[in-house]
């Protein structure tokens, strides 16, 4: 079997550890629009090889659907896995503009300062559009890819349930849990009583039912 690569666009907090990881068990290449987060030796050492898999680590902007589509037209993948978090239908409308090539939306989840153990814990959920081009086949080779990687996957039934998964119970969700927990400090500085005593009040409630998580 003709030697492939895979290339993960972007080695910033995500990119990296995806990086790193898929590094441990295939030819993997990194590639970021700062060249001083490049191996550029590695880079040029694998360039005239195929791309089986471009994993899209880049942050989510207005010009993420035209940045995703310059790199597809760079390195000419098989298929495309994005990891970034972004906006609903945003798998949708890539596939409808990328036709020739199956598009796979793979929500991370984990802590930026121990992404790779994180990566290596969780379950990576994934989702394709149904009438993406081989899209039985681009399943089974990300789940295969995934699993020599030695982490465990599940697919959703389509992106935009797993788009809106990681905005509404993830991201937003730790936000809200900040926010209350900014709010509930402020209100015992302003009373001048203890923080912490305060939050001991609800510990076995959290023991219990497991709702009332303390930031």
């Amino acid at each position: 079997m003709k030697n492939v690569k895979d290339v993960v666009a972007g080695l910033g907090e995500i990119g990296l550890p995806i990086f790193k990881l898929l590094s441990k068990s295939q030819i993997a290449v990194g590639y970021d629009i700062n060249p001083k987060l490049m191996n550029q030796k590695e880079f040029l050492k694998h360039e005239n090889l195929d791309t089986s898999f471009l994993h899209i680590c880049i942050p989510f902007s207005n010009k993420f659907q035209s940045n995703v589509k310059k790199l597809y037209r760079k390195f000419s993948p098989n298929c495309i896995v994005i990891h970034s978090t972004v906006s609903p239908y945003t798998t949708k409308k890539l596939q409808s503009s990328l036709e020739e090539i199956p598009v796979i939306f793979s929500a991370t989840r984990g802590v930026h300062k121990r992404m790779l153990r994180d990566l290596g814990r969780y379950t990576k959920f994934f989702a394709i559009e149904k009438d993406a081009p081989n899209a039985k086949l681009a399943s089974t080779r990300f789940t295969r890819l995934m699993k020599k990687c030695q982490v465990k996957t599940k697919k959703m039934s389509n992106p935009l349930t797993l788009e809106l998964a990681k905005i509404v119970t993830d991201t937003s969700y730790y936000g809200w849990l900040i926010n209350y927990a900014q709010m509930s400090k402020t209100i015992a500085v302003k009373h001048g009583i203890d923080y912490d005593e305060m939050w001991s009040f609800s510990d076995e409630i959290h023991k219990f039912l497991g709702n009332r998580p303390k930031m």
